[in-house]
């Protein structure tokens, strides 16, 4: 019997001591944000990698990596590129942005596609579940053709999804969706065999039912999804200072951080209703997205004050989908 967990993230930073790849699902490198400044990386050729031009306020190259137990096999359909467990499958896509037509932007017509050729895979490869889908493009708040970029994406995506035949509400998995600092748009993904327990934030509305000041389409993905194998593996959406729907502290970078992780904190007593004492601030494992690295000291001591300063994270230099937003924080718990 394999003793290793079937699902497991390690955040690492590029060496020569990522050698052992038998296991990787795959994995997502945070580099700086300009070309070719990221740090070289060998890894096996079948493995599907999300790269994103986006620097790591430590420094270096940052590499997210998701690993399996069991035997790892890889495949591809279509855009798609993509490896699987025998109870996960990880996959990565890049979709350019060919520019408007049809009525539809460049971002529109790419996230549209990006969405079709995901799902298409999944239902080539046997995963029904979408667990949890990570999303970045450039120039996340700017405007175009009279309307800013996050609400085209999310107008695309959920049009995508209805015509996928997949809800737009409810039944959607945990998302973030940040700005990069150039690129394609690129997502990756985690899937699974089996159906996660989603999670909602009592603080906050649900994404899929913000009113329609955030645009004609509401973001579609849940808070968390709780995924139950030998183990439990928490994953949390992108969160940030947030309540009902509304920014909450706008200018103060240390007060976001605070009510983040107090959406955080509220997160996890609902998955710990589910899985009794199974998660606490101290043993997550964070990405924090940082809008203005000169905030980053204000930010680090929350966290270090409200998690410990041992918490395994990496701080990202990232453009958040509200102007008014100085910090967005997701999070992984596993229990084994």
């Amino acid at each position: 019997m394999d003793p290793r967990p079937p699902l497991r993230l390690e955040l690492l930073e590029a060496g020569p001591q990522l050698r052992s790849w038998d296991d990787a699902l795959g994995a997502a490198v945070f580099a700086g944000e300009r070309p070719g400044t990221e740090a070289p990386l060998e890894c096996p050729p079948h493995l599907p990698l999300a790269r994103v031009a986006m620097a790591c306020l430590g420094g270096g190259t940052v590499i997210e990596r998701w690993r399996a137990a069991g035997r790892v096999r890889s495949g591809s359909h279509g855009m798609v590129r993509y490896t699987h467990s025998e109870e996960f499958l990880f996959g990565r896509l890049h979709a350019s942005e060919d520019g408007a037509a049809d009525g539809r932007t460049g971002l529109e017509r790419a996230t549209e596609r990006a969405y079709r050729e995901m799902h298409a895979a999944l239902d080539s490869a046997g995963f029904p579940h979408l667990l949890r889908v990570w999303n970045y493009f450039a120039d996340i708040t700017h405007e175009t053709h009279g309307t800013e970029r996050y609400r085209q994406f999310n107008s695309a995506r959920q049009e995508a999804l209805v015509s996928c035949g997949r809800s737009v509400r409810g039944n959607v998995p945990a998302a973030s969706a940040l700005g990069c600092a150039h690129g394609p748009l690129t997502l990756y993904f985690l899937a699974g065999r089996a159906a996660p327990q989603l999670i909602e934030n009592p603080r906050q509305v649900s994404a899929y039912h913000y009113p329609a000041q955030y645009g004609p389409r509401s973001p579609s993905f849940s808070r968390a999804a709780l995924v139950r194998h030998s183990g439990v593996t928490l994953l949390i959406s992108g969160t940030s200072s947030i309540l009902g729907h509304r920014t909450m502290h706008e200018g103060d970078p240390a007060a976001q951080t605070r009510e983040t992780l107090a959406n955080i904190e509220a997160l996890l007593e609902e998955a710990n209703r589910f899985e009794a004492g199974a998660f606490a601030l101290d043993s997550l494992t964070y990405k924090v997205y940082v809008r203005d690295p000169n905030d980053l000291p204000a930010i680090r001591a929350e966290i270090d004050s409200a998690a410990g300063a041992g918490a395994d994270r990496v701080y990202l230099k990232a453009d958040i989908c509200r102007r008014d937003l100085s910090v967005e924080i997701e999070a992984v718990g596993e229990r084994p």
